[in-house]
């Protein structure tokens, strides 16, 4: 007797949503590179408003960058040998970024007291 329903599929039929996920993103990233003229149809998503000044756009900057210094720090404790060497260099990009926005922020808006002491050390 022939069987008229085909058999089931080897590997498992329901898929990874990472893995979807990540398959998604490799296409995205790929067509961006092959077309730099292609608009990126996910910038479009986070807008940052013209008028916000330099100094609300460096605070945010800097939590944003503290938080991603908090979140790889947490990561490479969870991981081992390389992977955590990895968020381990991430983690110091964050700091390395976070120091370099905080002193943008001074160099606009010096603390209390620092202008007196940098004119006082050039007399």
């Amino acid at each position: 007797m022939k069987k008229i329903t085909p058999n089931p599929p080897e590997t498992s039929s329901i898929s990874d949503p990472l893995d979807e996920l990540s398959k998604a993103t490799q296409r995205a990233v790929s067509k961006r590179l092959r077309n730099p003229n292609h608009a990126d149809p996910i910038s479009h998503v986070f807008t940052i408003l013209p008028n916000v000044d330099t100094e609300t756009l460096l605070s945010h900057a800097c939590e944003t960058l503290a938080s991603l210094n908090v979140l790889t720090t947490d990561l490479a404790c969870e991981l081992e040998g390389s992977h955590r060497s990895l968020a381990l260099s991430i983690q110091q990009l964050a700091v390395v970024g976070e120091l370099l926005v905080n002193r943008a922020q001074d160099n606009l808006d010096p603390p209390d007291g620092e202008s007196q002491i940098s004119s006082a050390s050039q007399a």
